[in-house]
């Protein structure tokens, strides 16, 4: 299982959140609050959070950097109960802590920077 470090929490923030405006020292609670939820794990049953941290995780969720998943159980009375799950999207935290996730969307097209005129230029078969 992939870990998360505190200082790519704190880079993949400052990559979304920070670019909106929010200062440094915000960005750093906000990346110990998550992680005091998460720990070592990638999960969190969303039944530890309350109304409040809800509201911060579904943010986070727009952001990309969590998401959720819902596993069903067969209890004993024949019901099916649901349990929702917050996730960690490790590698979208990772990818924004490097940089390659904020200038993957520009950088999409780069590989036709190298393709030579002549080939821009071809005309069309004649029918």
């Amino acid at each position: 299982m992939p870990i998360v470090l505190m200082s790519e929490v704190v880079a993949a923030l400052n990559a979304t959140l920070g670019k909106r405006g929010m200062p440094d020292e915000e960005v750093r609670i906000l990346a110990d609050y998550i992680l005091s939820f998460f720990g070592f794990q990638t999960e969190v049953i969303d039944n530890n959070l309350d109304a409040a941290d809800r509201d911060v995780f579904y943010m986070l969720e727009e952001e990309g950097l969590l998401g959720t998943r819902q596993d069903e159980v067969l209890i004993k009375k024949g019901k099916t109960w649901r349990i929702h799950y917050w996730v960690l999207r490790v590698d979208r935290i990772k990818a924004l802590a490097k940089g390659s996730g904020a200038h993957k969307a520009e950088d999409a097209f780069a590989v036709y920077e190298g393709v030579p005129d002549e080939i821009w230029a071809r005309q069309m078969p004649a029918h």
